[in-house]
């Protein structure tokens, strides 16, 4: 039996790679999770879930572990400067003490990395502490593959959303704006508004993950939707009242998108920014 762990398990996207896992039934699925955005109304019957910090992970797991898909870390670009310490715990120590593990089991290592890198021609990985962060763990995971020959991937995500998103400080834009829109708020634009993302739903991500985990090794991924909206396109589509807030430093400009090597593997997104809203609104009225 494959033995796998998702940090992060209980978290937004981490929930739904633990759904896809459980079908398999060679796949024994272990969640190691400190709920600091998990839920536990995300757990998935025929999962094991442990609470606890990632840099505890030899301490929490003692068997041999096959993947470890890598997706516990802190979430959020603009709220990072705020969180900095928290930021440096999970995303520093957590992570490296994640890569260790891997390195002393072999297991191999999916690592979900940040977009963010890639942003503002390159500028965007030194924006903020959740971008650099995430940058350099990425730097790390493909150093460790040449130092110590890790197996390893790497995802890159663009501005996922989806179902059990979270409306919060730690939340996405889509969300927010959803939320606003139920209580006849106006949705919130930082400024400029003209800042451009690529959207990408979150079952379009599992697929990703679960791809690059059966196939990918020693690359780079990037899962990202190619059509990209500024932030006034997405709020028009909920034709709601805007209103402009002022901006918040970390806001990239622009994301630079390059799924060739996912595409390569067999990725192809199925769903649409457009559609999701749309059926939203269908659902809301």
């Amino acid at each position: 039996m494959k033995k796998v762990i998702v940090t992060g398990g209980a978290g937004f996207i981490g929930s739904y790679l633990i759904e896809k896992l459980v079908l398999d039934p060679d796949i024994r699925v272990v969640s190691l999770d400190n709920y600091f955005t998990g839920l536990k109304k995300n757990h998935s019957a025929g999962a094991t879930y442990i609470e606890g910090h990632t840099k505890d992970i030899s301490r929490h797991i003692k068997e041999s572990i096959d993947i470890v898909y890598h997706l516990g870390e802190y979430p959020r670009v603009e709220q990072s400067f705020e969180d900095v310490e928290r930021v440096w715990d999970y995303n520093i120590t957590g992570t490296f003490a994640v890569i260790e593990f891997c390195r002393k089991q072999n297991s191999k290592l999916v690592y979900a990395g940040s977009s963010t890198k890639f942003s503002d021609n390159g500028l965007g990985r030194y924006q903020s502490p959740y971008a650099w962060t995430k940058a350099i763990n990425s730097d790390l995971v493909k150093n460790y593959g040449n130092w110590y020959g890790l197996n390893y991937s790497i995802a890159y995500f663009y501005n996922v959303y989806g179902p059990r998103e979270r409306s919060d400080e730690y939340g996405s834009v889509i969300e927010i704006f959803k939320d606003q829109y139920r209580k006849g708020a106006p949705l919130t634009v930082r400024m400029p508004g003209t800042q451009r993302r690529n959207f990408t739903h979150v079952r379009d991500i599992v697929d990703g993950l679960l791809l690059i985990g059966e196939k990918g090794e020693k690359e780079e991924y990037g899962l990202g939707a190619e059509e990209s909206y500024s932030i006034l396109d997405v709020a028009g589509m909920f034709e709601s009242d805007i209103k402009m807030i002022p901006d918040r430093p970390g806001n990239r400009v622009d994301s630079s998108l390059d799924v060739s090597t996912a595409r390569a593997l067999g990725w192809n997104p199925r769903y649409n920014l457009k559609d999701y809203i749309a059926d939203f609104h269908r659902r809301v009225e």
